[in-house]
This record gives C-alpha cells, sequence and structure tokens, in this order.
C-alpha cells in the first residue's frame, strides 16, 4: 500500500491592494515561498496562497475619487502584485481575490451558519472606526487625540445599524485553547500579547456595514455587507473550495499548517479567526506566525516619511536572488529587521558573488582544466577530506532542523559555514599544486579534491535553493546534472550522490559583483565650529602594553533585537549576533536612541567583558560608543564587515 505523501498548507494575508509595492509585502512573500520550496524539498505536498484583500469603505472612496469603479481599481493593482510575484519567483499555488465568486459563496455560507447558530445578532454601532485600518475601536483603547493605536491616523466617530458576532462568548474557550497549544501564537512575545488582550475582555465584534455597499452582501439581509475582516480571512477555506465539486483540497489541506502574517495583524488571525472557526464548528489552524517590520536605515517604512522601498528597481538592478538572500539572511524571523543600500550590496557580493559564485566558478574551471571536464568518484583519504564530508552530513542536519523551526537565516548561516569550509578545502590541498605531479599518487588525489568539491556544490545547490531559486538549478546544470526540479533532502543526506562520470558544463558566473551605491547626501552649510576649549578635553590615559590591548576581544556584531528594559529610563537590552552564537547585552544608552533605530544596526563590542546582572538581566559584554562634552553619543556602526569580524 502506498503511503499517503505528507502535506504541508501555508498561506500569506491576503495584501490590501496599496497603489505603491513596497519591499515589506516582498519580505513577508518571501519567507513563505521559502518555507514551501523547503517543504516540497523534504518530500511534502505542498499548497501555497497568496491573494487580495479587495473589499471595505476605503476602497470604495478612492475608486470613486477617481472615477472608476472599485472592482476596476483593484483589478489593475492586484496585476502589479502578480508582476511582482513573478519577478521574485513566488511559487503560489493560488492567488485568491476576494471578489471572486468562490469566494463570495463560502462567506456568505459561513456567515448564514454562525447566524443560525445564534452567533450573529442584529444591533446598532456607535463608536469609533478607523477607515485605513478597518477596525473597530472603543474608547479606552484609542491613541491620543483620537488616533488608531494601530497606524496612528484620526479615526471616524460612526453610527449605523449593524450585526455583531459574539467573541466574548468564546474568549474561555480561546483562551483554554491556548493553553493546551502554547505553540499555537509564535513568536512567544506576540503570543503573551494577546493572551493579555483577550484577559482584559472581549467585545463583541461588528461584522457588517450599511454605510457603503462595496463588500460581500449578507445573504439574508442584503442592504449589509459583510465586514471586511470576516471576509478576508475567509479566503484561507475558500481558496480550498474551488467551483469543481470533486476537488478534494479541502479534505487534503485544512487545517492550515502555518498562516505567515505580519506583526500588526496577528491579532485578527489569532483571536477574531480562530474564535471565527469555534464558531463554526471547523479545526482550527496549527500555527500563527507573526514577523516583523522591514525597518529602512532605523526607521519604520512610512509613506508620509517617503522611506518605502519600491522592490522592482532592486530586482530589476541586483536579481531576485540577491534580494531574497539578504532579505532572509539578515533578518530574523520574528524580529524587525533594517534595511541599507550600502548593506545589501556588500551582502551580495561578499556572500552570493564572492563565496557562492567563487567556489561553482573555481571548481567548474579546474575539473574542465584538469580532467577535461569528467568528475571521478574517489573515496576519502585525508582529515581534510573527512572534515569536508562530515560537515556536509552536519550542515544537511542543521539546516533541516533549522528550517523545521522557521529560523531561516540560521539556516543560512549553517549553508554559508560550510560554503566557506568549502572554499578552505581549496587552500588546504592546493589542487594546482597536484596537477604539477611532481609526486607518486597527485593524480589520484586531484581526482578526490575535484571529486569532493563537486560534491559538496551538489549538496549546497539543493539546500540553498529554496531562497536563491535562480541561481541553485544553474548550480546543478553547471554540474552537469540534470532533474534538479525532483531532487529531494533526502537525495544530498549523505556523502557520495554524484555519480563517477559526471561531465561538467561551465557557464557564465551566476552572480555578478557589484560597485558599492554612493550614498551621497546634501548637507546644509553651518558656521565654523568654535574650537574647543583645550581644558573641556580629558587628558590621554597612560600608556598601556601592547599584551594588554590584545586581551580585548572587540567584534563587530549585528543588532537582532532591541527594546527598553522595564522600569529604566536608561537601559536597553540588545541581542547581539556575534559570528559564533547570540548575546544579550544590557546598555545605558536608551535616552540617545529608540530601539527601532538601532535594530539591524553593525556595532563594535567588547565580548570577553566579564558578564554582570543589571535590572536582573545578565549582561555580556559591552557595546562601543562615543560621546562628546555637549551630552551627545553616538554608538559606533560598521557597515562593510561581517558579523564576527575581529577588530585590530
Amino acid at each position: 500500500m502506498t503511503e499517503k505523501k505528507k502535506t504541508f498548507y501555508i498561506t500569506t494575508p491576503i495584501y490590501y491592494p496599496s497603489a505603491k509595492l513596497h519591499i515589506g509585502h516582498t519580505y513577508c512573500t518571501a519567507i513563505a515561498d521559502t518555507i514551501a520550496r523547503y517543504k516540497r524539498r523534504a518530500g511534502f505536498d505542498v499548497r501555497f496562497l497568496t491573494g487580495s484583500d479587495e473589499h471595505g469603505q476605503k476602497i470604495q472612496r478612492i475608486a470613486e475619487a477617481m472615477g472608476i469603479t472599485p472592482l476596476e481599481y483593484t483589478t489593475d493593482i492586484v496585476k502589479g502584485f502578480q508582476n511582482l510575484w513573478k519577478k521574485m519567483n513566488i511559487s503560489n499555488d493560488d492567488f485568491i481575490r476576494t471578489t471572486e465568486p468562490r469566494h463570495e459563496k463560502v462567506v456568505q455560507e459561513l456567515f448564514q451558519k454562525a447566524y443560525d447558530k445564534g452567533d450573529i445578532y442584529k444591533s446598532t454601532y456607535e463608536g469609533w472606526y478607523c477607515t485605513p485600518c478597518e477596525t473597530f475601536w472603543t474608547e479606552q483603547k484609542l491613541g491620543e487625540n483620537h488616533t488608531c493605536p494601530d497606524c496612528g491616523r484620526p479615526v471616524e466617530r460612526i453610527q449605523e445599524e449593524s450585526y455583531f458576532f459574539k467573541m466574548n462568548k468564546y474568549a474561555d474557550r480561546w483562551l483554554k485553547f491556548i493553553e493546551d497549544n502554547p505553540d499555537f501564537i509564535q513568536p512567544e512575545s506576540r503570543r503573551n500579547e494577546m493572551i493579555q488582550f483577550v484577559k482584559q475582555g472581549l467585545e463583541d465584534l461588528c461584522v457588517s456595514r450599511t454605510s457603503f455597499d462595496w463588500g460581500i452582501k449578507v445573504p439574508f439581509d442584503p442592504k449589509h455587507v459583510v465586514y471586511v475582516w470576516f471576509d478576508a480571512l475567509v479566503n484561507y477555506i475558500s481558496a480550498l473550495a474551488p467551483d469543481d465539486p470533486s476537488s478534494d483540497l479541502y479534505e487534503r489541506f485544512w487545517p492550515a499548517d502555518l498562516h505567515l502574517v505580519g506583526k500588526e495583524i496577528v491579532r485578527f488571525h489569532s483571536i477574531i479567526w480562530p474564535i471565527m472557526l469555534m464558531s463554526l464548528e471547523l479545526p482550527l489552524p496549527k500555527k500563527v506566525y507573526g514577523h516583523g517590520w522591514l525597518i529602512v536605515d532605523g526607521t519604520k517604512m512610512s509613506k508620509s516619511l517617503g522611506n518605502v522601498i519600491d522592490p522592482i528597481p532592486l530586482i530589476d538592478t541586483y536579481g531576485s536572488d540577491a534580494l531574497r538572500y539578504y532579505l532572509l539572511s539578515e533578518i530574523q524571523l520574528g524580529h524587525d529587521g533594517n534595511f541599507t543600500l550600502p548593506n545589501f550590496v556588500q551582502r551580495v557580493n561578499s556572500d552570493l558573488a564572492n563565496d557562492l559564485g567563487n567556489l561553482l566558478n573555481r571548481t567548474v574551471a579546474m575539473i574542465e582544466k584538469y580532467h577535461g571536464g569528467v568528475i571521478t568518484a574517489m573515496p576519502s583519504v585525508s582529515e581534510f577530506d573527512i572534515s569536508l564530508k562530515e560537515m556536509a552530513e552536519e550542515t544537511v542536519s542543521t539546516y533541516e532542523q533549522c528550517m523545521e523551526n522557521y529560523e531561516l537565516n540560521r539556516a543560512l548561516k549553517a549553508v554559508w559555514a560550510f560554503i566557506g569550509r568549502t572554499n578552505k578545502y581549496i587552500d588546504e590541498t592546493m589542487p594546482w599544486v597536484l596537477a604539477k605531479g611532481a609526486n607518486e599518487g597527485d593524480a589520484e588525489r586531484l581526482q578526490t579534491v575535484m571529486y569532493h568539491l563537486a560534491e559538496a556544490l551538489r549538496i549546497i545547490a539543493v539546500l540553498v535553493d529554496p531562497v536563491i531559486p535562480t541561481g541553485a538549478p544553474k548550480i546543478w546544470e553547471q554540474l552537469g546534472l540534470s532533474g534538479f526540479e525532483t531532487a529531494l533532502l533526502d537525495d544530498v543526506r549523505a556523502w557520495g550522490g554524484l555519480a563517477s562520470g559526471t561531465k561538467v558544463q561551465k557557464g557564465q558566473p551566476i552572480y555578478p559583483r557589484f560597485d558599492m551605491p554612493e550614498m551621497v547626501e546634501a548637507t546644509p552649510v553651518e558656521e565654523p565650529a568654535q574650537e574647543e576649549e583645550a581644558q573641556d578635553i580629558p587628558p590621554i590615559k597612560e600608556n598601556i602594553e601592547y599584551d594588554d590591548f590584545a586581551k580585548l576581544d572587540l567584534r563587530v556584531a549585528t543588532v537582532l533585537t532591541c527594546e527598553k528594559v522595564k522600569k529604566s529610563k536608561k537601559l536597553l537590552k540588545f541581542t547581539l549576533d556575534v559570528g559564533v552564537e547570540e548575546r544579550t547585552v544590557v546598555s545605558g544608552i536608551s535616552q540617545y536612541y529608540e530601539p527601532e533605530q538601532l535594530i539591524g544596526k553593525k556595532v563594535i563590542y567588547l565580548a570577553n567583558l566579564a558578564p554582570k546582572k543589571l535590572m536582573g538581566i545578565e549582561s555580556y559584554g559591552m557595546i562601543l560608543s562615543a560621546s562628546d562634552f555637549a551630552d551627545n553619543l553616538e554608538v559606533t556602526n560598521i557597515d562593510s564587515l561581517p558579523a564576527g569580524s575581529l577588530v585590530k
């Protein structure tokens, strides 16, 4: 009997039709695509869904102002999304629009079911509403000057007849579910936020509107349209219920394995959606993961600030692999991540062009030069061979574990460590010396070295494919292999899968190097600064011996997370990537920086300072900064070197 194939259903939020695409859209979808591609390589039957959320008052207002129908407006923007996904090599199996008949049918059926059960009732809504967020708010939860606590924009006071969904009826059941399923909401910080939100008390949710008509009609009261969040969330099920009655998509893939969403909409997906499903007596998804925001040069992207990055020019200039690799390797999933163009280009050059690209170029060129392009399978005979083989197998294991835990950047770190080890193997074995044949056995030894390099690249190609799907198949092709689309993770678990007699096919470099962009900004002309009084400058301290300085372990470290320490006006708590591990550091610079300004920065870190407990937090080491005599302070920042680099 044939074993049933494991299934995996992953979704991104259906994106709101914004007139301007930005790199944040790209980030979320690239994460989901990487996970989907990995699961396919791991042997799963994968369903990957994305789409567009097209109803609501905001859409209707924009379309009316433009003199077109809402559907005309959203259709044009949806084309932009689909073009971006194509450029990014997104492998979604379906793209659902909430304006499609298949979606409307399911929404009306589920709305009717909840109504028949007594969980939806008619009343009058009077209160505050944020049109951009499509969210109702109580007076107590509003920001200053009656602003939306999510987006900060002014809210509107509205009064209209509406239907309400009995959210509070299911609050205790929801809390019990979260207690029994502690991994349902990830990361842990999001789960804690949601638990506190529910414990503060849930109000019944307004689920219909009468003040506009752009939406799905309530089946038993057509003057009402279904509130956009009840409508939008249903897409995850309606996409599995196509018109074909013989389809088994719902039976195969529901409940969803992973809803991947931005942290700003975790509440809708982890509270409202599960409670809707409880009312409808349908299985709940297995996990909701709220990823962080993409910060641009230390500031959250905002149209009003003008720092929204259009991904299309980046893709056209540097390629989709470059953007995908940077976003997934630079940012720890669940945390905010910083994007700077110089850092992006530096990572593309060092990791893709130098480390991976040059490894492939050198290997294929040497096999062609020394052996006419033919690879001969040879056994491991030296400690270098055995070390490379063992690390390959360890890398596959670590990679799989990290990917299963959605630690995507750690998985990539493991693969790039193996790439670095393979490059080092070339220096250790010196094939150019072996090619001279000065010693007996050099010819066989050279064949062994070439086989080991090619076999390492075969394994690397499969591991990197989920992240760089344009370059990975080219590695495979240049090794003279075929059938990459069907290669599985199981095929690279064990060393020696590359057949003897395989003939390489040298091609163009898969990743070019790019010149560093010039980031020159105009600065206002200022009056010359007054010279500092000599007595204000502290004298230089006494000389120390070089050996004393050499005891300091100074390194470049990347700020992964940063948050204020509760009950402290001065302290910030950092998580640093120091190359070989992550460290927690507490620093008294809260009065100079907001936490989000520092996420993604590369700082100079004193790694071997004895740990010290501050406000109950164990702090390991120190972040270096400089200050002047007017109480100004700046953290030292290095853009061009990777985490772990030594400061000498």
